[in-house]
């Protein structure tokens, strides 16, 4: 199955999609009606925000990469763009990454650094991919060495900021300052 044959099945029977897209900003929001202020960092309801953040942010970063691939690569509009597979998964994970940043303080849900780690790597891969395509570097290359060795140092630098976000340990714990406190009487 090629990626078209599977949008062509979404496009074809909608509302799994639909449902899918719709129920994480829904739970998120549920989520946090349930949850006091600072029970949004304590487990389980840190490792469900962050179960929603995977879930939601995956295809959405998936959907960004696949959208400006075409407009970039096949330069096709985007209005012959399936509005389920390209649209709704951007607009899902932004409004999902909205309702849980009001709830609790994003950066300290387990998780979501290595989220972002991804999609810069995911983002120097696509403007490699677009700079070897677009000036067939592979056949002839008529700029400079400078040249060269600029665009190797920034895609180098990028490359290895989004793989140490995406590799290394931080700690799950939440920020002193939002803890709660015990009174003793």
């Amino acid at each position: 199955m090629t990626l078209q044959q599977l949008f062509d099945t979404m496009a074809g029977n909608p509302m799994p999609v639909i449902i899918y897209f719709v129920m994480l900003p829904l739970t998120a929001f549920i989520v946090g009606l349930v949850t006091d202020d600072n029970e949004g960092y304590e487990s389980p309801w840190k490792y469900l925000y962050s179960t929603i953040i995977y879930l939601v942010c995956l295809p959405g970063i998936f959907a960004v990469t696949m959208c400006i691939y075409h407009l970039l690569i096949d330069q096709k509009s985007f209005l012959q763009l399936n509005v389920l597979a390209y649209f709704l998964p951007i607009l899902s994970m932004i409004v999902t990454l909205l309702i849980i940043s009001k709830n609790v303080e994003i950066q300290y849900i387990p998780g979501f650094d290595k989220i972002g780690g991804l999609s810069m790597v995911i983002a120097a891969t696509f403007i490699t991919i677009l700079i070897i395509q677009k000036t067939r570097i592979w056949i002839f290359f008529s700029g400079s060495v400078s040249h060269l060795g600029f665009l190797f140092l920034i895609l180098f630098v990028v490359f290895k900021w989004g793989t140490h976000k995406l590799f290394s340990g931080k700690s799950d714990s939440a920020p002193r300052n939002r803890q709660r406190s015990i009174d003793i009487n």
